[in-house]
Parts: structure tokens; C-alpha cells; sequence
């Protein structure tokens, strides 16, 4: 098998061999875009490798070397020659983009010798003696673990000594020292010499990264992110181009439109006289690019026309790495760019507008799960706070919470509950684990393209970057904010689109959404066949599904409305009655309550359907623990209602078969106020009445019975009988069940803990996050629809339900009616719509919108690919 290939040679295997470094250098240098020379080391070496025990394949040093040689003809010079080295650059590129997940090393190839041959053939020993104290700290660290506080602190101390706060400040015969303490560490840690032969050096680097890809944080970002554990990395050996050889070098970060924004231009940073690392780490304070044209403008002016260019050819917005070597530029990467939810829509708009994509496209490559950035809270504009230091706007949105000063604090109290922020110096890969359960995060140090930026931007936290007036004393747990001295533990909030940091809790208000959400959204409607439907139990969520472009209500769930504090005593004196007669009583004084709070739905969701769910949890849930009863008369009803398993007792149908006065009392509240409302409005309401829980066609008969007698003694009102399928028999049955349905809802929910036997929430707190760590389950089956076992009773149904009644209207209310996998299996089998919460809404019909697209084979792709 052929393990590498180099930039200019044609590969089978596309992103998914190559990687995406690897694949956009390949495609860069066939472009003619100024490149270095290099090859990429394939991700089947890396499965090989990871297979075989973390073991080299066979023939991978001996082709690595064959490619080495190539390089070195193209570069005229040799890997380890004493007296003018070709050094490379070690990186990491899986298939998909994991920003600062994997490892790096730069320089590769100097040693104690080449690197006085460097400094002679160059004229410039300051720039040697630099790249080599760099080579020692980056491949301590990721090749023998050497902890990186030790490199810093040394480097440090040795600032401190000559009284200078930059790196750039030191001097050759200063970096020369740093050089033998370094040295020094790394003997102390590893228990030899550094290595000094340079291919030793290769062999180990990249066997280095291969087991980066098994490294703690890259499992929790994968975990995160639902990417295979089995695509393995591919590692890109690249002859190096040096941006720290003085004042007419320099390296960037770039993006071709604003990661934040979406507006259209140049954005991003340079450090003059560095490497690639000094900005991505947060070790100076980056420059805008802005300023690049000053100091460096004939580099700027091709940087310019090239990013052009690649936009074009990607036809999206690109994320580059770029260094100029004195005065000549070259590109290190390209890749799509990571955005924020609101800058996504931007620049699917604006480039459908510019004809660069079509409609379908820019609809096509929004994730839907990200559009909930564009739910994050933001600061209250009337609320009076006082700005205690001020940092960059990293990633939109606002968050109040506990300062919390390491990562695996932020864990624990996140999965706790509790709101946290998390303060760092600088975040790190490592820190992924807090940065996914805090949220927000604030840095002292690191611009808008640093770690804690890029990857809050992904995950829809705000992040406040670069804060000069933030100071950490982790070990006293202590911080400084301005003129504050504070706690761990004490509150603060950050504004992560202003770059605000205040003391103590803000009020948070819900962003406004722009114009750009509702052009994609509205191009997605003309896209989608599902309709899209909110789970809505008030006039108030009613209105707000229908701000959020709900096309009815799937689901209103009557016992919410009698939990209320002035009708709880009155449920509480029907289910205490001791005859019909005085629960009929107690009922009729509910039922003018319950026909005023359908009134208020029916009206905000005019002209739409909505399906009321008559009377469903067991009765003993409206009543208090037993110890906090008001009577020993209640304390006995509470017993004689207690149930071992009420999730599977006297429940649903079954209570309103047993008790039918409580479902006419709910029908006939619902019929009342849809007479109410046509009357009032001169629109008909388009009424849905389910029951649920329904496991044989005979209760649905006999309810259905019950629905049409007591619908019949009021006006005329057209409205349709169904039910709620959440019983694996419902779904075999569905033959039965459509002979007298006039619709059925799926509720996932109760269907998915009736199939697999699971107790949601004995589950969700006991043994379900063990077997999603273990692997013994993928995802969660409640957030996540288990298309293979509680599909397929799924399936099961529409084809008998519908082979019984062609036009039987099909739908889902379960919670995964808003996720997007979940709603593609519905578009998939032929649902006629899906039902979510409102704040859900927007996510379920964009993704209604890109299973037509996939279906049609236009593909859904992940922002930031």
C-alpha cells in the first residue's frame, strides 16, 4: 500500500486520505498559489499505525525517506546538513477540521550543529538560534510530553533577567543560553539528550502525531462533535518557510469575510518578524491585517489577489495561514472557515446574491444545530452597568456566571448545573473539556483567531479574548479585572460581542434576529415538504412558535394548564371526590378556565392547526408527597393511587376511559372555544383532538365515541379525532388504530422508553452517560431518535396505518422534532410534519429543508467544514 504522496502528485483518496491540510496544499499548488514544497503522510498510515498496536506500518520510514529525498531536490538543499539545513514542519490534518485539537512542530531538522550552519549561511544567528529553542520546546512537548510550563517558565525568567517583556528583545547570545536551559529541561524530563539526527527526529514526529489523534482533548472534541473515532489524522511534512527572519518577514491568520459578521473583506491578524505559533497561542499580542499593508504591502497586495482567488475556486469563505519569508508570501493552509451562526447567514445570502452559490447551496451548507447562537441571551440595553475591563469581541453573545480559573473545575460545575465562567491566561486544546460545560470564557492574552476564540465561535459561547485589564493569580485563586480584586467564585459578565467584562450579574435579554434568518429560512420554506409544527401549551408559546414560523401546534399538553396555582385546588378537589357527581362538579368550574386558555391558542394560531392532547399523566401527580398532605382523607387517597410503575399505570386513555366525565369536560371546553373564536373572528379554528397513549383500536373507538357524542350536544365545530402513537403495539397495530383515526402523532418521548425499556430519567442520571462513554450507544436515544429500533416501529406504522387509510396525516411531537437527523428520518418516511418546541422551530425547518435538498442530492455540510 502507498502511504504519501507528494503536493504536486495526483492522490485517489480526495480530503478523506489526505486530510483537509493536506488536500487543500495539493489543490493550492495545483492552482499555482505559492505553496511550500512538502507531502502529506496518509490517514491509512495513521489506521495502520493506530491497528497495528501503534506500530509503523511496514515501508512507511522508507517512503517517507524516498519523499524526503524528492523534497530535498526541490528545495536544493539537504535534511541535516551542517551548513545550510532544510528544516520541515510536522503538522496534524484529519478529514475534518479540529481547530488546535492535534500537534505541531516546526523547524524540524536542526541540531546543535546545523544550526551554526544556519546561522552563518543565513548572516542571522539571532533567527537560528530562535528556531531552534522553538524546535526543542514543540517537540518536547508533543513528542516526549515535557510540560510545556517548564519551556515558559524558563523563557520567563530569562526576560525577567534582562529586564525585557518581549521575546523579540532577546538577543542572540540570550536565545543561545535559553537554548542550553531548554536543553537541559528536556534531559531532566526525558532522560537523554535531545535527538540529533534529524530523520530520528522525523521518524518520532510523526508517530507523535498519529498519537495526538488518541490525545484526551481531540476524544473530547470528537465526542462533541460526533466525528469518527476511526478516521485517524493525516500529518503533512512541509519544508519550512521562516516569518521570524526580521522585520521584512512576518505570519498571519486570515479569513477572506469576518468570522464574526460575515461582512465581506479581509479579516484577520499578523505578527511581524514570528512564527506561525506565536499568533494561534496567544504568546504577542497580534496586529490587525490591516496594518500588514503598511509594513509589508507587496506581500499584502498578493496576499489580497490570492484570497480572491481562492474564494472563487472554494466558493466559500476561507480560513488561511500564510507567512512571508523577507518580503516573498506563502500560503500554509486553506480551509473553510468556522463562523458564527449569524455570519453564516451572512455569507450564504450575500454569495447566493453574488452568484457564487445557488439558493439550494446556501441553504444546503447552514448547520442547523448552530442557529441557536443566534437564541443566546445578549445584555439588557437599558441596564445600567459599569464596564470593568474591556478585551476583544471574540464570540457573540453575553453570559453571567462564577469565575472559575481551570478546566476541570469548569467540568464539574457545568455537569453540576451551576453557570460558570471560565478565566484564563490563555485557554489551551487541553482545556476543551471546561470549555464545553462553561458558559463563556475569558483570556487575558490571545487575539480574535487564538484557541479560546475559535473554538467558543464553534460551540455558540461567548468569548471576551485578549483582556489587558484581567490579571490571574491561579495559585491564590484570585483575579484582577480593572480595578476589581475578586474571588474564584464571585460573579461576573462577560459581552462577547462588545468585548465587555462587568462585575457582578447583568440582565440578559433575547437578540433580535436579523433579516439574513429570515431570508434563509424563508428560502428553505420554499425547499421543505415536512411542515413544521410547536409543542405550545399557552396563548404566550403560541405566539412565540409563530414568531418562529410554526405552521400550527402539534402538540398542547392539557395538564400543564391545570397545574397552575388557582386551579390546582380545584384538581385537587375533583380527584378527592368520593362520587361522579362531585367531580362532575369540580369539572365544571375547570372547564371555563380550560375553554379561555384554548381560546387564547386558537387565536394566536389562526388559520392553523392545532392538535390538544386530552388529559394524560396519572392522577396521583396533581397531588402532594404523602408527608405534605393537608388530611389523612388525602394521605389515603395518595396511597390508593399509588402505582409501582405509573409511567405504564393508569395513565392516558386508560384514566379517560375509567373517568370519561374528564375528557368530556376537556372536549367540550375545546369545542366551546373554537365556537368562541370563528364567532369572534370569522375564522374557524382547525381543531385537532388527540388522545394518548392508545394501544388498542377498541379504546380509540370507544374515545372517539366520546368525542363525537359530546362534540354533537355543542355548535357545530369541524375538527378531527386521533392519537398519540407511544406504544410499540400502536405501531404494529396501526392497521387497526387507522380505522378509526383521523391522524396520528408519533410521541417519540414515551415511544422511545417503551421500546428500549429505558426510564428517561432513571436513565439520563444512572446508566445512559456510561454507555455513551463505553460506546455502547453513539448518542443519546431522547436527544437523538433511534432510527434503527424506534424507526423502524416507525416505519412499521406509516406503511400499516396508511395501507388501512391512504390520507392518514402522520406527524411527530416528540422533542426530536427539532433535531436535525431525527427530522431527515421523518422526511424520509413520509411524515407530513414534525413538532418541536417554539425556540426549535427554526432549527426543524431549516432541516426539513435540507433533507429535500438531500434527497434531491445536494448535500447538507457543516459550517467550518
Amino acid at each position: 500500500m502507498r502511504y504519501v504522496y507528494d503536493y504536486d502528485e495526483e492522490a485517489p483518496g480526495g480530503r478523506e486520505l489526505l486530510g483537509g491540510k493536506g488536500v487543500g496544499l495539493a489543490e493550492m499548488t495545483a492552482l499555482g498559489v505559492p505553496v511550500p514544497a512538502g507531502f502529506t503522510i496518509t490517514t491509512d498510515a495513521c489506521r495502520a499505525y493506530m491497528a497495528n498496536g501503534k506500530q509503523v506500518p511496514e515501508g512507511l520510514d522508507e517512503e517517507v525517506g524516498e519523499h524526503i529525498a524528492r523534497l530535498e531536490r526541490v528545495a536544493g538543499k539537504r535534511f541535516g546538513d551542517p551548513a545550510d539545513p532544510l528544516l520541515v514542519s510536522v503538522r496534524s490534518g484529519a478529514a475534518v477540521s479540529m481547530p488546535g485539537m492535534m500537534d505541531t512542530i516546526l523547524n524540524l531538522g536542526l541540531n546543535d550543529v546545523s544550526v551554526e550552519g544556519q546561522a552563518a549561511s543565513t548572516g542571522n544567528p539571532r533567527f537560528a538560534y530562535d528556531s531552534y529553542r522553538r524546535l526543542i520546546q514543540m517537540y518536547g512537548e508533543v513528542v516526549d510530553g515535557v510540560d510545556a510550563h517548564r519551556f515558559e517558565s524558563a523563557l520567563s525568567s530569562l526576560k525577567a533577567a534582562r529586564g525585557v517583556a518581549n521575546d523579540l528583545d532577546l538577543g542572540a547570545e540570550d536565545l543561545r543560553e535559553l537554548i542550553r536551559t531548554f536543553q537541559r529541561i528536556y534531559e531532566e524530563e526525558v532522560g537523554y539528550g535531545f535527538p540529533q539526527d534529524p530523520r530520528e527526529q522525523l521518524r518520532r514526529a510523526y508517530r507523535a502525531v498519529f498519537d495526538s489523534w488518541d490525545a484526551p482533548r481531540a476524544q473530547v472534541y470528537r465526542r462533541t462533535y460526533e466525528i469518527a473515532d476511526d478516521i485517524g489524522t493525516a500529518v503533512n511534512v512541509v519544508q519550512m518557510v521562516f516569518g521570524n527572519k526580521g522585520e521584512s518577514s512576518g505570519t498571519g491568520v486570515c479569513f477572506t469575510r469576518d468570522p464574526s459578521t460575515g461582512e465581506a473583506g479581509l479579516y484577520g491578524e499578523f505578527l511581524v518578524n514570528a512564527q506561525g505559533e506565536d499568533v494561534v497561542a496567544g504568546i504577542r499580542t497580534p496586529e490587525p491585517i490591516e496594518r500588514m499593508r503598511e509594513r509589508l504591502p507587496e506581500a499584502y497586495a498578493e496576499l489580497v489577489r490570492t484570497l480572491e482567488r481562492l474564494e472563487q475556486h472554494y466558493r466559500d469563505m476561507q480560513d488561511i495561514e500564510f507567512t512571508v519569508e523577507e518580503g516573498t508570501l506563502f500560503l500554509l493552509q486553506t480551509r473553510t472557515g468556522k463562523r458564527t451562526a449569524a455570519a453564516a447567514l451572512r455569507i450564504a445570502v450575500e454569495m447566493a446574491e453574488e452568484g457564487l452559490i445557488t439558493r439550494e447551496e446556501a441553504v444546503a451548507r447552514i448547520d442547523p444545530g448552530q442557529l441557536d447562537q443566534l437564541l443566546h441571551p445578549m445584555i439588557d440595553p437599558t441596564a445600567e452597568i459599569e464596564v470593568a475591563a474591556q478585551g476583544l469581541n471574540a464570540s457573540p453573545g453575553a453570559a453571567s456566571g462564577q469565575i472559575v480559573l481551570d478546566a476541570d473545575t469548569a467540568e464539574e460545575r457545568g455537569k453540576a448545573g451551576d453557570d460558570v465562567i471560565l478565566v484564563r491566561w490563555e485557554t489551551t486544546p487541553d482545556d476543551i473539556h471546561g470549555l464545553i460545560q462553561a458558559r463563556g470564557v475569558l483570556t487575558a492574552h490571545g487575539g480574535m483567531t487564538s484557541h479560546a476564540a475559535v473554538v467558543a465561535r464553534g460551540m455558540g459561547r461567548p468569548c471576551v479574548a485578549g483582556c489587558e485589564g484581567l490579571s490571574i493569580d491561579a495559585a491564590a485563586g484570585t483575579v484582577t479585572i480593572g480595578e476589581h480584586e475578586l474571588r474564584a467564585g464571585d460573579v461576573i459578565t462577560i459581552d462577547g460581542g462588545t468585548g465587555r467584562v462587568i462585575v457582578g450579574p447583568v440582565r440578559l435579554v433575547p437578540p433580535a434576529i436579523d433579516e439574513n434568518f429570515g431570508t434563509i429560512l424563508g428560502w428553505a420554506d420554499a425547499l421543505r415538504r415536512l411542515r413544521v409544527r410547536a409543542n405550545a401549551d399557552t396563548p404566550e408559546d403560541a405566539a412565540k412558535a409563530r414568531e418562529f414560523g410554526a405552521e400550527g401546534i402539534g402538540l398542547c399538553r392539557t395538564e400543564h394548564m391545570f397545574m397552575a396555582p388557582d386551579r390546582l385546588p380545584v384538581v385537587q378537589e375533583m380527584i378527592m371526590a368520593a362520587t361522579e357527581e362531585a367531580r362532575r362538579a369540580a369539572l365544571d368550574r375547570l372547564l371555563p378556565v380550560q375553554q379561555a386558555d384554548f381560546e387564547g391558542i386558537f387565536e394566536a394560531m389562526a388559520g392553523f392547526p392545532v392538535t390538544i392532547r386530552l388529559l394524560d399523566p396519572p392522577l396521583h401527580e396533581f397531588l402532594p408527597d404523602p408527608e405534605e398532605a393537608s388530611s389523612d382523607a388525602m394521605r389515603a387517597r395518595i396511597a390508593q393511587l399509588h402505582e409501582s410503575n405509573p409511567m405504564l399505570g393508569t395513565r392516558g386513555c386508560r384514566l379517560g376511559l375509567q373517568h370519561p366525565e374528564i375528557y368530556e369536560m376537556q372536549v367540550r371546553a375545546i369545542v366551546r372555544a373554537a365556537r368562541a373564536v370563528a364567532e369572534r373572528t370569522g375564522a374557524a379554528p382547525l381543531v385537532e383532538i388527540m388522545h394518548p397513549l392508545v394501544g388498542f383500536g377498541e379504546e380509540l373507538r370507544r374515545l372517539r365515541d366520546l368525542t363525537d357524542r359530546v362534540a354533537a350536544e355543542e355548535p357545530s365545530v369541524e375538527y378531527r379525532c386521533g392519537t398519540m402513537i407511544e406504544l410499540p403495539r400502536a405501531c404494529i397495530r396501526a392497521d387497526e388504530i387507522a380505522e378509526v383515526a383521523d391522524f396520528c402523532s408519533f410521541g417519540t418521548n414515551d415511544l422511545t422508553q417503551t421500546t428500549m425499556g429505558f426510564s428517561r430519567d432513571d436513565a439520563e442520571g444512572k446508566f445512559l452517560t456510561f454507555y455513551l462513554e463505553h460506546g455502547i450507544l453513539e448518542r443519546n436515544p431522547f436527544e437523538v431518535l433511534d432510527q434503527e429500533g424506534v424507526g423502524e416501529l416507525m416505519k412499521i406504522a406509516v406503511a400499516r396505518g396508511r395501507g388501512t387509510k391512504a390520507d392518514l396525516k402522520m406527524g411527530i411531537c416528540g422533542e426530536h422534532g427539532g433535531e436535525p437527523r431525527s427530522v431527515a428520518f421523518c422526511h424520509r418516511i413520509g411524515l407530513d410534519y414534525v413538532s418541536c418546541s417554539p425556540y426549535r422551530v427554526p432549527l426543524a425547518r431549516l432541516a426539513a429543508a435540507q433533507a429535500a435538498l438531500s434527497e434531491a442530492g445536494v448535500t447538507a455540510v457543516a459550517i467550518g467544514g
